[in-house]
């Protein structure tokens, strides 16, 4: 556990918290006006080791083997000369503070989007500490300033990371599907609609981008069933048809072990220390395409949607079949943004088949693809 405190004065800005892997999500912008949730679990951070924030440089304005240092392979929009190493904590986890009221009207549409710089301040000493977030579209957050913070460890011996077989027996899983609510929707308040997940759009952004690197231009079939419903759409667009075809198989702890002859692992990442699993033995080659625990274990271990007897009662060991929530009524599509900020760091972009398809995702996105 560790408290954050100012770096001129110490007075601490944190309650205790544990380190957490940064989520796919914490960039995503998602929809139109949409109120997301927390991004961080309350007593818990996360470090983003990329820069991010202003100032920011346009393409054209860096050689492209400062890009290659920085894990940039193909060009984006612009680049952040930002500081890397922001901690990112539950607004609700934060103490001493108090917002800059000169910074906090810019650039934002319902709320503050951090625009504008830091926007918070040490209570105590006056120093610049954090940036808080909570516009519509953006995950609501508070962005820790790395050089106006310092760690301090509490609470004695660290305790170690869960292991696999432990998360799995936590049984934490993220459903597909969920109401988002909408900011100034009518008189009465806030509305809300069934959606697809922003959390399974960021994953399958981010594991999209893997499916083609690993695919080498040949198409790619993954499994039956809600796994198809997220992926094979894409893949059968943005592939070419026809044999030979590699094969994508779900694998993981708890799950049966890989079959051999599989190309390309759909596999879990740690929720504490952003390893990604790695199986043993004859599937070891295989690439494996990273996934956000909580999505995996849904594909993995879904709950079961039981009938209702057609007469009688429940019986006690029976599940409840409350009405399923409401489908979205459009295609799953993958988050555009989490898709390109990842391929463009990946080493394969350099193929010119897969630079292509960076070329024209604009055009992948006005045909709904993303």
């Amino acid at each position: 556990m560790f408290v954050f405190v100012c770096a001129r004065c110490e007075a601490e800005l944190t309650t205790p918290l544990s380190q957490l892997a940064l989520p796919v999500h914490a960039h995503q912008s998602y929809g139109n006006g949409a109120q997301l949730p927390v991004l961080m679990e309350s007593g818990t951070f996360a470090v983003d080791p990329d820069p991010w924030g202003p100032p920011w440089r346009l393409w054209d304005e860096i050689d492209p083997a400062e890009a290659e240092a920085r894990g940039i392979y193909a060009p984006v929009h612009a680049l952040s000369d930002g500081a890397s190493g922001r901690i990112v904590v539950a607004p609700g986890d934060i103490r001493g503070t108090r917002l800059i009221l000169e910074k906090s009207g810019s650039g934002g549409c319902c709320g503050l989007d951090g625009s504008g710089g830091p926007n918070m301040a040490c209570s105590a000493c006056g120093l610049t500490v954090a940036s808080r977030i909570d516009d519509c579209s953006l995950w609501q957050a508070v962005w820790l300033v790395p050089d106006a913070v310092r760690r301090v460890p509490v609470g004695g011996t660290a305790a170690a990371p869960l292991s696999w077989d432990e998360l799995i027996e936590e049984g934490k899983s993220s459903p597909p599907f969920e109401p988002i609510i909408t900011r100034g929707a009518s008189r009465l308040g806030p509305s809300h609609y069934w959606s697809w997940s922003p959390r399974w759009e960021a994953a399958a952004g981010q594991a999209l981008a893997h499916l083609l690197a690993a695919s080498a231009g040949r198409p790619v079939t993954v499994p039956d069933g809600l796994i198809a419903e997220i992926f094979q759409r894409a893949l059968d667009t943005l592939l070419p048809a026809g044999p030979p075809r590699r094969h994508a198989v779900l694998a993981g702890p708890g799950w049966p072990a890989p079959e051999t002859g599989a190309d390309i692992l759909l596999v879990p990442v740690h929720p504490q220390t952003g390893q990604v699993w790695t199986p043993v033995g004859p599937a070891a080659p295989a690439y494996p395409v990273p996934l956000p625990l909580g999505v995996w274990a849904w594909m993995a271990f879904a709950p079961p949607y039981l009938p209702v007897p057609s007469s009688g009662g429940i019986p006690r060991d029976v599940l409840r079949d409350d009405p399923l929530p409401p489908r979205p009524a459009y295609l799953f599509q993958a988050d555009s943004s989490t898709f390109q900020h990842t391929l463009v760091r990946l080493p394969a972009v350099r193929s010119p088949w897969l630079r292509n398809i960076l070329e024209n995702l604009p055009h992948h996105r006005s045909a709904g693809l993303f």
